[in-house]
């Protein structure tokens, strides 16, 4: 697949891994790998130096939109990121299997699959319709950590090492 090509023809790049706030601790890995799968922690958006990328807040009113699908777009790439952090090679992913998406929503706000449908189209674009159509939802939250827009999270059936 040469899915790090695929990125870069895209003119994509993955952030560093996740850097936390200061006072901020998370007992968990990022990425559990168990037998044939990789189970993905929740992941925001991130900037190239792997801290939480802005804006923050509530999508409608403090989030566009088309800044919330940038944001998811983000999140994407960061779960990408601890993906090759953790298997050593994103090629290793065979099928996207589940992805959860999470939209700091104000009450009532109904396009939260409007918000999460870049990450579903990154994802094929990246891995093609065989290995990236997965299933998906797309919730809104009433908060999410550290006031980011987009939490995303997913499980993916993965090849053994080479």
């Amino acid at each position: 697949m040469d899915i790090e090509s695929r990125l870069e023809a895209l003119g994509l790049t993955l952030p560093a891994p996740a850097a936390l706030p200061e006072g901020v601790e998370i007992p968990f890995d990022w990425v559990r790998v168990h037998q044939d799968r990789a189970f993905v922690a929740g992941h925001g958006p991130l900037d190239p130096d792997g801290s939480p990328a802005g804006p923050f807040g509530k999508v409608p009113t403090e989030v566009t939109l088309e800044d919330a699908q940038r944001s998811a777009r983000l999140a994407t790439l960061a779960m990408l990121a601890s993906l090759r952090t953790v298997l050593g090679d994103l090629d290793r992913v065979t099928a996207w299997l589940t992805i959860d998406g999470h939209v700091n929503a104000d009450p009532g706000y109904a396009q939260t699959t409007a918000v999460i449908n870049p990450v579903s189209d990154l994802v094929v674009e990246l891995y093609g319709a065989e290995a990236g159509r997965h299933a998906r939802t797309a919730i809104g939250a009433p908060a999410l950590p550290l006031n980011l827009p987009v939490v995303l999270a997913a499980q993916v059936a993965i090849a053994p090492p080479r």
